[in-house]
């Protein structure tokens, strides 16, 4: 559709955005140049202006089976009609037993015990808080610090921002973030890894940090170790061969516990159910949001390991863990979750991003000769093009590449200057050129 033919929509003036202070937004700059969009289908938003808009990151990392899926809403509506909602506090309905049973089946093994929250910060928080409460519980009560990652990205909570390593997120709060909380190195090592294809060669020795720090700090003082095994957030940072592996043998030597934000890479991303199956690690705590319910509905998951739950199922009979949400296990999160992993295992989406990777990579890689791009990460069927930084300024050159992208009809992720790609699994080869295609001519463009 001709953007000059079309008639402005009415959420598009001005005077109508002034009242909503965005989130991890630029309110000034958006709401001088609006991005909006107000329906989606398929792997495509439409935008208010008529525009199709390729969905090149899901949505934000979590419509994982693309958009409108009438499965989703249909089972949403049957829920809203039959049960709004249900106190999780001293009493239940049907529907979070039943998902956390499928969940249990899908998980890694002796993640069989899932607490629901609303978000992946929730999810991170929630986490950090079972960790502390079980390291206690075996009367390990001075296991109260936290080991969290340069780079790494765990929500905004007060927990999540303090073992989080993205120094943006925490600069304003730095005065009130947790005390006892050290970092590992990021394991972004671009001289080294450079265009790789799938996890990198180089950096597991990086993983020996946490020898340092239980030297350090004393490993009857570390509760857990958090990480994601893939930072999403931070510009698709891959942790190098090995490093997983690693980190699981050092944490399990010193009775630390590991815990695995799979808030992104959960659902298929990179293919498996989780990274952790993927590649290989089982953590003893797992975190989830995003593509759980495929973006429709607000919720987490965390998974937690059968011992770690019998620990808690101890002592005298009452409240075991003084913690939850007024919205856990929602009737209608539930709902959405439930028809979300019927689509996932029915079309095998799974799996998907394993038989994608190739073409996907092969793709990528190919735009290495692009103006300005300094490396290209990838793995499943998420990829990052990194570009050497404007001279006026650092993540200039990576936001007009990204605003271009959405002019010229794609929806892209931006990190500084590191472009972010993560389409809906349901995404096949000619749309992966179709993408592709649109972020090239975006980045000659800019250049």
């Amino acid at each position: 559709m001709n953007r000059e033919n079309t008639p402005p929509s009415p959420v598009a003036s001005a005077r109508n955005l002034d009242d909503y202070w965005m989130p991890f937004t630029a309110n000034r700059q958006f709401k001088a140049r609006p991005r909006l969009v107000e329906s989606a289908e398929g792997l495509y938003y439409r935008s208010v202006d008529g525009r199709q808009i390729l969905d090149g990151c899901s949505g934000l990392w979590c419509c994982n089976a693309g958009h409108g899926r009438r499965e989703i809403s249909e089972a949403v509506a049957r829920q809203i009609r039959e049960l709004d909602y249900a106190p999780s506090f001293q009493m239940g309905h049907p529907l979070p037993f039943e998902l956390a049973e499928r969940l249990a089946a899908i998980a890694p093994p002796g993640l069989n015990k899932l607490f629901f929250t609303n978000s992946g910060s929730e999810s991170a928080d929630t986490a950090l808080k079972i960790a502390l409460a079980y390291q206690r519980a075996i009367g390990q009560g001075t296991r109260t610090r936290l080991i969290g990652r340069e780079l790494g990205y765990h929500g905004v909570g007060f927990g999540g921002l303090s073992v989080g390593g993205m120094g943006g997120n925490r600069k304003a709060f730095s005065a009130n973030l947790l005390p006892g909380v050290d970092h590992l190195p990021h394991t972004l090592d671009i001289a080294r890894n450079a265009f790789s294809r799938g996890l990198p060669e180089f950096g597991v020795e990086k993983a020996d940090e946490l020898e340092r720090l239980v030297a350090l700090h004393g490993a009857e003082n570390i509760a857990a170790v958090i990480v994601e095994p893939m930072s999403g957030s931070a510009g698709v940072v891959l942790p190098p061969l090995g490093y997983l592996q690693r980190l699981r043998e050092i944490t399990r030597k010193h009775g630390i516990l590991l815990i695995f934000d799979e808030v992104i890479t959960g659902f298929g991303r990179i293919g498996e159910a989780f990274a952790a199956q993927r590649w290989g690690v089982t953590p003893d705590i797992l975190t989830s949001a995003k593509g759980l319910t495929n973006g429709a509905v607000p919720m987490g998951a965390v998974f937690v390991h059968q011992d770690i739950f019998d620990a808690f199922m101890q002592g005298p009979d009452g409240i075991e863990l003084f913690h939850g949400y007024t919205y856990s296990g929602h009737p209608l999160a539930c709902a959405a979750a439930l028809a979300a992993l019927d689509i996932y295992q029915g079309e095998g989406l799974f799996q998907r991003a394993i038989e994608l990777e190739d073409y996907w990579c092969d793709a990528l890689l190919g735009l290495r000769d692009l103006p300005h791009v300094v490396d290209i990460r990838c793995v499943g069927l998420v990829g990052a093009v990194q570009l050497a930084a404007d001279p006026a300024g650092a993540g200039l050159r990576g936001y007009r590449v990204f605003e271009q992208c959405f002019h010229d009809g794609a929806m892209l992720r931006c990190t500084g200057d590191t472009l972010a790609l993560a389409p809906p699994l349901i995404i096949d080869k000619a749309e992966i050129d179709r993408l592709l295609e649109i972020f090239a001519g975006a980045v000659r463009k800019v250049a």
